[in-house]
C-alpha cells in the first residue's frame, strides 16, 4: 500500500509540474475549459454556439421582469456605486482579475445608466485600506466618471462596508426629497473591517430612505443580504463574467418605486439655451474662462458646461427636452413582444419572409422559419436584434407607428 501511495502522489505532483510547465496558450484554455460548453445537434455532430440566442434569451428575462406589472418608478435617480478596490479584488479567478473585470463592467453600467436614465446622476466610491474614498460626486457626465474610475484602478488593504455606508448616507442626505436615493455596491471581499456597529448604519440607511443593492464577487454573506432586505435592494451572487454583466445591467433600469416613498412632487426645471460659439465666458461649474459650447441658465444666466446638472449659482434643475422624452417610455414601456414558434404552426408557409423592422430574411437555411418575435398589436413579425432595439433603444414599435400613420392619412384623405 505504501508504494502504491507514493506512486500516486509522485502522478500528482508530475500533474502539478506539467500544469506549471504550460505554455500561456495552453493555461488559458486549461482554465477557461472552453470545450465544456460545446453543443450537440441530433445526430451528434458538434455546432457552433448560438451567442445570439442567448444574448436574446437574457435580453427576455428582463425585459419580463421589467415590464411584468404597471407600477410607478422613480425617474429622477441619484445612484452612488460603491466599488470594493481592497486586496480581494485583485483574486484571479475572473481573468485577468476583479478590479479589471469589475471596472469594465462599471463603464458599460455608467453609459446604459444615463442611456436610460437622462434625468439621474451618479457618484463612484471606492473601498480600500479599511477606509471610504468619495472618488466622484453626484454629476450627469458619463465620461467624468468613467476617467476618474480608470485613473484610480489598484487594490490594497482590506474593505469596509460601513464606512462606505456612512459616506453614502451623508452625501445622499443633501438631496431633494423627490429623487430617488439608490447605491449599488460590487463587493469582492469575503469580510468588513468596521469601526462600529454596522447594523446601526443599516438603520440609519433605511431611515434615510437608501435602497442599497449589492453584488458579490466571491460567496454570499449574511451582512450584504440582510442590508438588502433591510432597504428593500436585491442581493445576487454572480457566477463568472457574463453572468456579473447580466446582474449590473438589471439595475440600468429605474427600480419600482417604494410605496411610501413615493410621493408625487412639481419640480421646477430650467431648459438653457445653447450659447453662441465663439463667445468667452465663464464656466460656473468648472470656475475658468471657456470658448462657446455650453448653455446658459434662464434664471440667473451662468454658464454651465453640460445637462443634465444643477445651477452651481441657483441650484435650478436644468435639462433639455430630449431628456424629458427620453425618461417617458419609463412610465409607458412597450408590451413584450410574442416568441413564435413555427414548430407549433400546422401552416408555416403563411409566415412573413422578412422582418419587418430591418427587412431582413427570417428564414433558415432550407426555406425554413428562424426564430422570430411578434407585436402583440400590429401582429407584425421581427427579427431578434430588432426586438432588443426595439424595446432598449426606439421604444416604439415601427408596425403600430406605420399602422397608426396609415390610419391617419386615410383619415385626412376622408
Amino acid at each position: 500500500m505504501n508504494n502504491e501511495e507514493k506512486r500516486f502522489n509522485q502522478e500528482e505532483e508530475d500533474e502539478e509540474e506539467n500544469g506549471r510547465g504550460r505554455e500561456a496558450w495552453e493555461r488559458t484554455y486549461a482554465d477557461e475549459r472552453s470545450w465544456e460548453s460545446l453543443q450537440e445537434d441530433e445526430s451528434g455532430l458538434l455546432r457552433p454556439i448560438d451567442n445570439t440566442t442567448l444574448s436574446h434569451a437574457q435580453y427576455r428575462r428582463r425585459l419580463r421582469t421589467a415590464t411584468a406589472a404597471r407600477i410607478e418608478k422613480g425617474l429622477i435617480r441619484y445612484l452612488y456605486i460603491i466599488i470594493d478596490f481592497s486586496r480581494a479584488a485583485a483574486e484571479m479567478d475572473y481573468k485577468p482579475s476583479r478590479m479589471v473585470v469589475v471596472a469594465r463592467q462599471v463603464e458599460a453600467f455608467i453609459r446604459e445608466f444615463f442611456d436610460q436614465n437622462p434625468l439621474s446622476q451618479i457618484g463612484l466610491v471606492i473601498l480600500k485600506d479599511g477606509v471610504a474614498h468619495c472618488l466622484t460626486d453626484l454629476g450627469g457626465s458619463p465620461e467624468a466618471h468613467i476617467k476618474a474610475l480608470m485613473g484610480k484602478l489598484g487594490t490594497s488593504g482590506d474593505a469596509s462596508l460601513q464606512n462606505g455606508l456612512d459616506l453614502v448616507c451623508d452625501l445622499l442626505n443633501q438631496i431633494p426629497s423627490y429623487g430617488h436615493r439608490e447605491a449599488l455596491i460590487l463587493y469582492s471581499a469575503l469580510s468588513t473591517c468596521d469601526p462600529g456597529d454596522i447594523l446601526e448604519t443599516i438603520q440609519k440607511c433605511k431611515a434615510s430612505k437608501i435602497r442599497c443593492s449589492v453584488i458579490g464577487l466571491s460567496a454570499e454573506l449574511y451582512i450584504c443580504k440582510h442590508l438588502c432586505q433591510e432597504t428593500g435592494g436585491m442581493y445576487f451572487v454572480a457566477l463568472d463574467e457574463p453572468h456579473l454583466k447580466e446582474l449590473v445591467l438589471e439595475h440600468a433600469p429605474p427600480p419600482p418605486a417604494i410605496a411610501e416613498f413615493a410621493v408625487a412632487n412639481l419640480i421646477k426645471m430650467g431648459f438653457p439655451q445653447r450659447t453662441a460659439e465663439g463667445v468667452i465666458s465663464i464656466c460656473s461649474c468648472h470656475k475658468e474662462a471657456k470658448v462657446g459650447g455650453g448653455y446658459t441658465c434662464p434664471r440667473c444666466k451662468a454658464r454651465i458646461c453640460e445637462l443634465p446638472t444643477e445651477c452651481c449659482i441657483c441650484g435650478l434643475t436644468l435639462v433639455s427636452s430630449p431628456h424629458l422624452a427620453r425618461s417617458y417610455h419609463h412610465l409607458f414601456p412597450i408590451r413584450p413582444f410574442d416568441d413564435v414558434s413555427p414548430s407549433a404552426l400546422k401552416d408555416f408557409h403563411k409566415l412573413p419572409k422578412n422582418c419587418f423592422g430591418c427587412q431582413l430574411s427570417l428564414l433558415n437555411p432550407g426555406n425554413l422559419p428562424g426564430p422570430q418575435v411578434a407585436c402583440p398589436n400590429c401582429k407584425q413579425h421581427f427579427c431578434l436584434d430588432c426586438d432588443i432595439y426595439i424595446h432598449e433603444s426606439l421604444h416604439n414599435c415601427p408596425g403600430c407607428e406605420s399602422l397608426r400613420n396609415s390610419k391617419t392619412i386615410s383619415d385626412m384623405e376622408e
